[in-house]
């Protein structure tokens, strides 16, 4: 992977928990506790990976835990080998307060074996009443069907749940420690552009650092960026990046010298875009000490609109390029910057990816097209499987990652937005070859710039979410599983024209349950909370919701069925007859996961 902010990944620690009774208990249990471990930590090696593509790491205590002093032991080990994710494991009753993980700040689990000649399923019971009595939320994994005592397999229920909860004790330990870097301020008075402090350091244990839009141009000016790599960049620009129709009017148009230099300019701001987020040994050969640090941002959002557009070339080619998985450089993890500065939707983005591992869709949620209207724009009716009363247009004036075309597949030949190191060459080019830049509109976009134009392709499995921030309540979730849609081509260009067309198009439709905000489409656009959403390839819909439990993050619309959410077993002691309601109280009553909001 090429330069990132990570230095280190944190790792999963795994705590063998046993019955501490010794004279004959202890010993016949030892070998099989262990094995219930190293089983778990094969299966997280073998299907987890980081960021940058290499195997999820696990920590092991160095024997099992059957009392506090081993427990305090294992936690020793923990902190010293960098674990940030809690998992305990037995297939046997144990002494549940002496043994449980107290930190306040690791997401923890427990699984207990389904066996009755050793019951670790009432340890489990034992232990999460303790965890939920002790205000410390624990994850419950408890397997449907009996297993014998010495079936060390991994039934395929519990094999979810543990994967489950790994992907999501990851991203919240991968956030920790990080920055988000605010480049600018707030964007034409959009909401989630102001950026709250409190949000990050409290949720997501980050910090929020800011620079002033003039830092783009006094470098840009003062040469402080690689040269070397600036002529590599345009180099591959002008070779991968196919210029589009000018739908500037006349007047409008500005002139092929200009035109040149926007794109000079626009590759220079991605360039220093990304050496602010996480800094560049180069500029310190070049006698540029400070600016080669970075900011330690896993996450930024770039202003432009409109102090820095009226004046310079937008941050669409920066944005694009960056949240993309793959540059001059070859392909490599993306860097999550979000348009307009928006903090809460880079804050979905930066979920999406850590989650996946794979890019994600900046838009905004633009309009709602019913079959109707469709008809009424096009002049035909729209008859497809995945549609039911209608479609959203994803669109938006900055750019999403160029993944977001579609062409990329999954392994069942469905378009998919996959993680760097899984895309094949072939699909880099496909992509780069499915999408055109347009000179921006000028009367949008006084200092000219280019815009990305593509068209997801249809059939794509796809979550669509948005954070949103609530006075009196604090950070709220929404979650829509759906599918990309591929229109003919006369009906996409009738509803496309109706706006900017320099613009990439998703068109999403979600998956309807005929209730609540799903009961139709909308619905799902009218209780949408912000002009902005991000999109992310799968139906990834349970993972969010996991996540937004450990961050304390209630989520008011979703259409995940309800054998698919998975929650901590707290949550169930807050009402189990409105689980919408159950998550509002228990994120309530817990708070932030670092602090008081």
């Amino acid at each position: 992977m090429s330069r990132h902010v990570f230095t280190s990944f944190p790792r999963i620690g795994i705590r063998p928990a046993i019955d501490g009774r010794l004279g004959g208990v202890r010993e016949s249990l030892e070998e099989r506790t262990m094995q219930q471990a190293r089983s778990v930590a094969e299966l997280f090696a073998a299907e987890l990976r980081y960021p940058d593509g290499s195997p999820v790491e696990c920590v092991i205590a160095d024997h099992c835990i059957g009392g506090v002093k081993e427990a305090a032991d294992c936690a020793e080990k923990f902190a010293r080998e960098g674990v940030g994710v809690s998992l305990t494991v037995t297939p046997c009753w144990c002494y549940g307060s002496e043994t449980m993980d107290m930190d306040p700040h690791t997401p923890k689990a427990v699984w207990g074996f389904n066996g009755t000649e050793r019951p670790g399923a009432v340890y489990l019971a034992a232990v999460l009443a303790g965890h939920t009595q002790k205000g410390l939320p624990a994850f419950g994994i408890y397997g449907r069907d009996v297993q014998a005592a010495d079936d060390t397999a991994i039934p395929g229920d519990v094999r979810d749940k543990l994967l489950n909860f790994a992907r999501c004790g990851l991203a919240v330990a991968l956030m920790r420690g990080k920055a988000c870097l605010s480049m600018g301020g707030t964007s034409m008075g959009i909401a989630g552009s102001v950026v709250d402090q409190a949000l990050w350091e409290k949720w997501f244990g980050m910090r929020v650092e800011a620079i002033d839009m003039s830092e783009f141009i006094g470098r840009m000016n003062k040469g402080q960026y690689d040269a070397e790599e600036y002529d590599k960049a345009l180099a591959w620009v002008k070779a991968n990046c196919p210029e589009g129709e000018d739908y500037n009017s006349p007047e409008s148009i500005r002139p092929r010298a200009q035109l040149d230099a926007e794109w000079e300019d626009s590759v220079k701001m991605a360039l220093i875009a990304r050496d602010l987020m996480v800094g560049n040994p180069k500029l310190a050969e070049m006698g540029l000490g400070e600016q080669a640090h970075g900011h330690h941002a896993i996450a930024a959002g770039f202003q432009g609109q409109r102090q820095w557009t009226d004046h310079f070339p937008n941050g669409d080619f920066l944005e694009a390029i960056l949240n993309s998985s793959f540059d001059w450089n070859g392909k490599r993890a993306p860097h999550i910057v979000a348009t307009e500065n928006d903090a809460l939707n880079g804050a979905g983005m930066l979920f999406g990816w850590l989650l996946t591992n794979s890019a994600q869709i900046f838009a905004d949620l633009r309009t709602y097209w019913s079959l109707d209207a469709i008809r009424q724009a096009s002049g035909q009716a729209l008859e497809h499987p995945l549609v039911g009363d209608g479609i959203l247009h994803l669109i938006n004036s900055g750019p999403a990652a160029l993944d977001g075309t579609g062409e990329q597949t999954d392994a069942d030949g469905r378009p998919a937005m996959k993680p760097f190191w899984e895309i094949s060459d072939e699909e880099v080019d496909a992509c780069l070859k499915a999408t055109t830049w347009h000179p921006s509109m000028t009367e949008y976009f006084p200092g000219g710039g280019w815009s990305t134009r593509f068209r997801t392709k249809g059939g794509m499995p796809a979550t669509m979410i948005r954070l949103n921030l609530v006075d009196g309540l604090g950070p709220a979730l929404q979650v829509a599983e759906g599918h990309t849609v591929e229109l003919p081509g006369e009906v996409h260009d009738a509803l496309d024209q109706r706006t900017n067309p320099t613009w990439p198009t998703t068109w999403f439709a979600p998956v309807l349950t005929g209730a609540g905000a799903f009961r139709n489409t909308y619905e799902v656009m009218n209780h949408w909370g912000a002009n902005h959403c991000v999109m992310t390839a799968g139906h990834v819909g349970h993972l969010y919701l996991t996540l937004a439990s450990m961050l304390r993050i209630p989520v008011y619309m979703h259409n995940v069925a309800d054998d698919r959410v998975f929650r901590p077993s707290a949550w169930r002691s807050f009402g189990t007859a409105d689980p919408e309601g159950a998550d509002f109280r228990a994120c309530a009553n817990y708070g932030p996961l670092y602090g008081k909001a």
